[in-house]
């Protein structure tokens, strides 16, 4: 069964991507989360075991606050600076969903910054999921030209994290 801390780091992170709906089953626990507009329903529950002395299906429900004003703001502020003309820089986009982080450790500097020079293999930066530390390669040679992601921000997969300008 999920402790009540790592269910409010999933809904955490379900909240605060682009999916509508998220299951999760281990060791006989399930957990599913739908996301419907401004509702958002989350419903954990625990699957029988094969065994005749089985407990009954316990559900718990809980909803979820809808966005509230700031929230609706930021969101369409993103929305705006997305649409700013990027056709002739490449995108270094997340692999998959995580923490982002610029460097390896909390004192240490950022792999790259906006101007730094980059090459195919270089490390850009490291993308944390589930206690492993990912390295993203630039995969492409040029000059950062934005950093688009904060230092421990969730990204979602496909998530522009930096642009690159092509040599």
């Amino acid at each position: 069964m999920l402790k009540v801390q790592e269910i409010r780091e999933l809904i955490k992170l379900v909240d605060q991507s682009s999916i509508d709906e998220f299951s999760y089953e281990y060791e006989g626990s399930k957990i599913k989360m739908k996301k419907h507009g401004a509702e958002k329903k989350i419903e954990q529950v625990q699957q029988p075991v094969s065994s005749p002395a089985s407990q009954p299906v316990a559900a718990v429900q809980e909803l979820v606050k809808p966005e509230t004003k700031a929230e609706a703001a930021a969101v369409q502020e993103v929305k705006q600076e997305e649409a700013k003309d990027t056709s002739n820089l490449h995108k270094i986009v997340s692999p998959m969903v995580g923490t982002f982080y610029q460097s390896s450790s909390p004192d240490a500097e950022a792999y790259v910054k906006e101007g730094s020079k980059v090459s195919k293999d270089s490390i850009v930066c490291i993308v944390e999921a589930m206690k492993l530390f990912n390295e993203i390669e630039a995969e492409i040679n040029g000059e950062i030209v934005e950093v688009l992601a904060k230092d421990g921000q969730l990204v979602e997969y496909g998530q522009p994290l930096f642009l690159v300008k092509p040599e």
